[in-house]
């Protein structure tokens, strides 16, 4: 059963919180050894700072329930997933600083490739250069047309992604996305999951159409696939609810956009791993909380590479040793689901996690890894208590009751 802890119970003063996340941490062992990819990898810093930690595992969402990375996040920053989840297109447009309002329809979009007979050969349209996306971005805002009593933007986001935004005519989100997740068949269309959606969904549609025939000679990014359609609304921000001044360093604009979207200073786009944590350095003092995220060991994990994802883990760990080297009163090492190497793709098993502060039960010689985590003080629990344990231990949660 979970509990939930009153915001007001959050404090104003305290120590300084910084939260890693190690994108798709979680692993299954390999079957040659016995040993996941954490547990295989070569982690100095990390075993030396589990030794004086508390460890665990937290649940994203519910067992047996595999989560997407925008409510991986929400339950780390606090938030209930399910409560609280959001589709995929506000998550990007808010990620490469659009400023929605009330009400606007945003979905994400896949730049991709169909065939003569109209089915997608290529989903992602060979993954084409962010300098390639910027153009075919402009091509759609120079062709395709608002609908009536609407306003119509294209923003480019990376790769093949792009986000499109619908403002006014109000607009209803529940919507069934078009990207078949397969190769072989044509987009699916537009439908509407409620009856209110319906001339929502129409209206999509015509857009969508209109944006694949403005593509019509393109050779690979021929055709849009939209993914995750979602109405804005404003969130409580993690200030007006723990009290934290809050930064995120993250590469990818998704992550951005979740952490915006509950209120935290995303205006730094670092372009490497090595630049999120210089920035941590610099602006340290001018912040209570800080979210700095590592993409590789989720992308080396849904490759299906083991060994890449065991060096994408071990790339972590001198720059955890730097991040250490700053002595927050709080150190959170964790991932905001598993995605194991042998699945190629997100799971829905529990995740590692270790606190360090000087508030923990430490065990001198456990390493981190999915086994000594099993074993940890902190037990399995779900994924939105980390903010109350990380508040506590920064000295910024007070006293329930009498």
């Amino acid at each position: 059963m979970t509990v939930t802890i009153p915001d007001d119970l959050a404090e104003a003063s305290g120590g300084r919180i910084v939260l890693v996340v190690m994108d798709g941490l979680g692993g299954l062992p390999d079957p040659s050894t016995g040993k996941t990819e954490l547990e295989s990898a070569v982690v100095p810093n990390l075993n030396r700072i589990a030794a004086n930690a508390a460890l665990g595992l937290h649940q994203p969402v519910a067992p047996g329930v595999t989560p997407g990375s925008g409510p991986g996040h929400l339950g780390l920053f606090g938030y209930d997933p399910v409560r609280w989840n959001i589709g995929r297109g506000v998550l990007s447009a808010l990620g490469v600083g659009f400023d929605l309002r009330d009400g606007d329809l945003a979905t994400r979009l896949n730049f991709a490739t169909v065939d003569a007979e109209g089915r997608v050969t290529d989903r992602r349209a060979g993954r084409p250069s962010d300098d390639e996306n910027k153009r075919l971005v402009a091509k759609l805002r120079e062709n395709v047309k608002a609908p009536k009593d609407a306003e119509l933007f294209f923003e480019s986001e990376k790769e093949h992604r792009a986000v499109m935004i619908l403002r006014g005519a109000d607009l209803r989100a529940e919507l069934e996305d078009t990207d078949p997740q397969e190769t072989g068949v044509p987009p699916l269309p537009v439908k509407p999951t409620t009856p209110d959606a319906r001339a929502s969904a129409e209206l999509m549609q015509r857009v969508l159409d209109a944006g694949r025939e403005a593509l019509r000679d393109e050779p690979k990014a021929n055709a849009l696939l939209a993914r995750g359609f979602a109405a804005y609304g404003r969130y409580p921000t993690m200030q007006e609810r723990f009290k934290l001044k809050c930064l995120a360093l993250a590469k990818y604009p998704m992550y951005r956009g979740v952490a915006r979207l509950v209120g935290m200073d995303a205006q730094h786009t670092p372009e490497s791993d090595e630049q999120a944590v210089d920035l941590l350095e610099r602006n340290f003092t001018n912040y209570d909380f800080h979210f700095i995220h590592f993409k590789a060991v989720d992308s080396r994990g849904e490759d299906g590479d083991f060994g890449a994802k065991v060096k994408a883990v071990e790339a972590c760990d001198p720059l955890i040793g730097r991040i250490e080297a700053l002595n927050p009163d709080v150190l959170i090492v964790t991932g905001d689901h598993s995605t194991p190497s042998r699945l190629r793709a997100h799971s829905w098993h529990p995740v590692p996690v270790l606190i360090r502060s000087p508030w923990v039960r430490p065990s001198p010689g456990q390493t981190f890894g999915e086994r000594p985590c099993m074993q940890g003080e902190l037990g399995i629990f779900p994924t939105a208590d980390l903010m109350s344990l990380a508040l506590a231990h920064a000295g910024r949660l007070g006293k329930f009751g009498a």
